[in-house]
């Protein structure tokens, strides 16, 4: 069994009120120097937003709601998710 770990969300509400699913980032304590990962504190714990790990899950593994990303940390999520995804 697999213990229950902190995730951003990063699919927009939109989705949400049409599918089952949701796109999440997980995050990590183990610290990597990766280009697709994003350097936070959260609940008082450095971590890692893991973009290079990103997944579909389905709503009902989204226990409860921890709290919110600063804008900056958001913004960084984006533009690193725009680099990754450039055609």
């Amino acid at each position: 069994m697999q213990k229950t770990r902190p995730c951003v969300v990063i699919s927009p509400n939109e989705l949400h009120q049409n599918l089952r699913t949701a796109i999440i980032a997980p995050m990590t304590t183990a610290l990597r120097s990766y280009p697709t990962r994003i350097d936070l504190t959260f609940d008082g714990k450095d971590g890692q937003i893991a973009l290079d790990q990103i997944r579909a899950v389905d709503k009902s593994r989204l226990l409860k709601h921890l709290g919110s990303l600063e804008e900056e940390t958001a913004r960084q999520i984006c533009d690193l998710l725009v680099k990754m995804f450039e055609y």
